[in-house]
């Protein structure tokens, strides 16, 4: 589908798909919304704070810095994951990730509720270590 935008001052033909071009549809519509409720507003008529307050924000995008941040942080899990074993690793994943009880996870690896247990405190104290 190809749609007619602004950019700089000059206007660009772009070829987008349908869930592109229904998003600025949308858009469009949401900005005509926020147009008519500061017209009301400013012309000392009632003001639906709501509606500008929820459909005014644009998406969250994370900044650069963010982004790096949370790069780093990912790497700095990833090294101490590398630490464990196998057994250990998953057993932690499963508990930390998947949100499975202690008794699941028992279940799933064929083994007890406190070699589980032992596995994942296990893991926890690397990461303390590491983090100190």
């Amino acid at each position: 589908m190809e749609i007619t935008i602004k950019i700089n001052g000059r206007f660009v033909s772009v070829e987008v798909s349908a869930e592109v071009a229904d998003y600025l549809e949308q858009a469009r519509r949401n900005n005509r919304k926020l147009y008519r409720e500061r017209q009301r507003y400013w012309n000392g008529r009632e003001c639906d704070g709501y509606i500008i307050s929820t459909e005014g924000r644009l998406p969250y995008c994370a900044t650069p810095e963010e982004l790096v941040c949370q790069r780093e942080t990912l790497d700095e899990i990833l090294a101490v994951l590398a630490l464990c074993t196998d057994t250990r690793r998953g057993r932690f994943l499963l508990y930390a990730l998947y949100d499975f009880c202690y008794a699941e996870i028992a279940e799933m690896c064929g083994c007890t509720k406190g070699s589980v247990q032992t596995s994942i405190n296990a893991v926890r104290k690397i990461f303390q270590k590491f983090w100190k």
